[in-house]
Order: structure tokens, then C-alpha cells, then sequence
């Protein structure tokens, strides 16, 4: 399997454990008022970081790419600082926090693009972009 897709992989089960103690956390307290942050943890978090490690799994050569290391890099730089921004300003009630979400959904959104470039790259390009074999 290629590193990038068992990065992705690792976080995703990283990210499934935080959003499995949200949820038990909100069931317990009974305050389910962070709950739009308990699905972005489990989506952007779990689901979206396992279908890139899947994808890259899929296709190995994008995955030899630099672009797919810096798609991994900027994703999770994005989520990590959004998601707890969004749950502690959902669970805790501190609005104040709102910019950092936004930082972090921006971060996210460009990792999104950086993925929609790998993806409709051709086989060609990917080559390409690889080392050339030598002659």
C-alpha cells in the first residue's frame, strides 16, 4: 500500500475514535448541542480521510506523487485546526472562535481542489510528473 494511503488511513481511524467519544460524550452529558461538530469530525474526519486512502490505494502512481504527501499535509492541517475550533465553539459556546473554524475550512477546501487535480490528471501527466526512466 502506498505511504500516503496508510497515512490517510491512520488518521482516519485517529479521527473515528475522537468522533465515537463525541458522540458517547454528548449521550452521556446529554447536551447534543455539538453535534454539527460530531458529523464534521466523523465525515471530514473519518469518512472523506478513509475515500483518499482508498483512492490512492486505487492508484498508486498518483499516490508515488509529491502533490498526493502535500494533499495529505494540507488536509489534515485543516481539519485538525477546524474541528476542535468547531466543537468548542459548539460544546462550550465560545462564538469568538468562529475565524479559526473558518481558517481551518479554508485549509480544508484547498486540500479538496489539491485533491480534484490529482484526481482528473491524466496517466500521462502522473508519469510525467514521476522521474523519467532512464535511457
Amino acid at each position: 500500500m502506498p505511504r500516503v494511503s496508510e497515512l490517510f488511513f491512520k488518521t482516519a481511524i485517529v479521527f473515528l475514535i475522537l468522533g465515537v467519544a463525541a458522540g458517547l460524550q454528548m449521550a452521556i452529558s446529554g447536551d447534543h448541542g455539538a453535534f454539527p461538530a460530531h458529523a464534521h469530525i466523523n465525515l471530514l474526519g473519518w469518512v472523506t480521510s478513509a475515500i483518499f486512502g482508498g483512492y490512492y490505494a486505487l492508484n498508486p502512481a498518483k499516490a508515488e506523487r509529491r502533490i498526493a504527501v502535500i494533499h495529505y499535509g494540507l488536509y489534515t492541517v485543516g481539519i485538525v485546526i477546524m474541528l476542535p475550533a468547531l466543537y468548542w465553539m459548539l460544546a462550550a459556546g465560545h462564538p469568538e472562535i468562529e475565524p479559526v473554524v473558518a481558517i481551518g475550512s479554508l485549509i480544508v477546501a484547498a486540500a479538496v481542489l489539491i485533491f480534484g487535480f490529482v484526481v482528473f490528471s491524466s496517466s500521462e501527466t502522473v508519469r510525467s510528473a514521476t522521474a523519467a526512466p532512464a535511457r
